[in-house]
């Protein structure tokens, strides 16, 4: 199907907004795949060093209670030597030298005035100790603390009397951590690899998994290309995903759509060419008759004048109506709207259709049930209540009747046209609302009928956010209903 100038616009607006799509899903597919790893990183961080601190205080735990034994088995071994007045004694100094030579440490032994009996570091032997754990413990609390920074435990074990209760000294251990450390690291460091190939693995995943995201949308641009190219005669099926398979039952409506749209505006313009050509082509038999007789009478001349005026008036109502559509097929098209009394404009409308009832002898009668005041624009609604009520007058029969009703509610106000004419069959009924569609052709060329009219009169009620329809039953008359807002609103 070749595409024309009028479906491109309305193509490109597709295109762009599918290409537009479709780079907002590249954007997406590089965000899946970072929001992919970070899913995959986060976790595996989070167990990563949740692990390591597991290990270390878990490893700070055992090996505090493991001083914390050690010194208080010490601690009943110096009150059977009495050691805290003759350090001296080599199986003490031999228990002490092994402990701190076991956990790499420092052991410090002070006497109940916290004068430091023995340091295995020979550094403060002699001195007072007066820091908050030995303070502490020789209120007969047991503490220890755990410097990370510094990687070591600090441990204290109080010193009873032997037999009693009552604290005479303070065992103070510091043991160092560095083997913690170091295992914590070599824990920390190959976690990291095993993250770093976890990461891997999972940016190949990713990549596959976006790429597998956004094929279906590739697929449905493609089809947006070969539309732009003019071949549309494919119906697009992606059902990868939900949403893919909305997006091709939208895009499957779209084409059928502008095939339709296509086939439509191909009818319009044939029959706007011949309706336009009928006029012109019977000026010119009239003309080139009248140039074959020069001696006609001036009768003669005065008739054929006549038609000639009779066809240029047609062709000026074709155009009129033609541009009358023209300007309500525009998008956003302008509404002048105002406050006006329906009940008088009705009257005015009818009051300028009275000479064609009469000429017609149709009787009009108009009904209101109640003051209607309602917002809309005046000249499109007078154009729809016109060519509904000329219709209506046209249409009819010798000694027939229009009657044109106007009632509301608290949202719509309603107007009815009803006449006693011909009618309108079934199965032309969905078709009336066409441009240029006429149910008898010849009848209607007769009468002067563009074709046009209710096409407008649809045009003007749909520009006012209304509703038309048609009720008829062929030699049984047709009655237009009619719905607009009281308030209009502007989208």
């Amino acid at each position: 199907m070749y595409i024309r100038s009028g479906e491109w616009v309305i193509i490109s607006r597709v295109r762009r907004r599918f290409i537009l799509r479709d780079r907002i899903f590249k954007n997406m597919r590089f965000r899946f795949i970072i929001l992919f790893l970070l899913a995959g990183l986060v976790p595996c961080l989070a167990v990563l060093f949740g692990s390591v601190n597991f290990y270390e205080l878990r490893a700070v735990e055992l090996r505090t209670a493991e001083i914390q034994n050690q010194c208080t088995i010490l601690c009943n071994q110096l009150n059977n030597y009495s050691y805290l007045t003759d350090p001296t004694s080599e199986v003490i100094n031999a228990n002490i030298t092994q402990l701190t030579n076991i956990y790499n440490g420092r052991v410090m032994i002070m006497d109940r005035e916290l004068k430091v009996v023995k340091d295995t570091y020979s550094l403060d032997e002699g001195k007072t100790d007066v820091s908050e754990n030995v303070i502490r413990c020789m209120r007969g609390e047991t503490t220890n603390h755990y410097d990370r920074r510094n990687h070591y435990i600090e441990v204290t074990s109080p010193i009873l009397e032997p037999g009693g209760d009552e604290v005479i000294g303070v065992m103070l251990a510091s043991v160092s951590t560095d083997n913690i450390e170091v295992t914590r690291r070599i824990i920390l460091t190959q976690g990291s690899v095993v993250v770093g190939i976890i990461m891997t693995l999972l940016a190949v995943l990713g990549v596959f998994l976006a790429d597998r995201m956004v094929r279906p949308i590739h697929k449905i641009t493609g089809a947006i290309e070969n539309v732009t190219e003019g071949y549309s005669d494919d119906v697009l099926h992606v059902e990868t995903f939900t949403e893919t398979r909305q997006l091709s039952e939208a895009f499957n409506k779209m084409l059928g759509r502008l095939k339709l749209l296509d086939e439509s505006r191909e009818e319009f313009v044939s029959n706007v060419s011949h309706e336009l050509k009928t006029p012109m082509t019977s000026v010119k038999v009239l003309a080139d008759s009248l140039l074959e007789m020069p001696d006609a009478p001036v009768e003669m001349y005065r008739e054929f004048m006549q038609d000639i005026a009779k066809e240029i008036d047609r062709e000026n109502q074709i155009i009129t109506d033609l541009l009358s559509l023209v300007k309500m097929d525009k998008t956003g098209q302008n509404m002048n709207i105002k406050s006006v009394n329906i009940n008088d404009l009705l009257e005015q409308t009818l009051k300028r259709l009275r000479p064609i009832a009469e000429k017609n002898n149709v009787e009009m009668v108009m009904e209101s049930f109640r003051p209607v005041t309602a917002e809309i624009d005046e000249m499109k609604f007078t154009l729809a209540i016109s060519n509904l009520v000329e219709n209506g007058i046209k249409y009819n029969r010798d000694n027939g009747w229009v009657h044109v009703s106007l009632n509301a509610d608290h949202k719509y106000f309603y107007i009815k046209v009803e006449d006693s004419g011909i009618g309108i069959p079934e199965e032309d009924q969905p078709h009336i609302f066409e441009r240029f569609y006429r149910v008898d052709k010849s009848h209607s060329r007769e009468i002067g009928g563009t074709g046009l009219g209710l096409a407008i009169a649809r045009n003007a009620v749909i520009a006012h956010r209304g509703a038309i329809k048609v009720y008829s039953s062929e030699g049984e008359g047709t009655t237009f209903t009619v719905r607009i807002p009281l308030i209009y609103a502007a989208v």
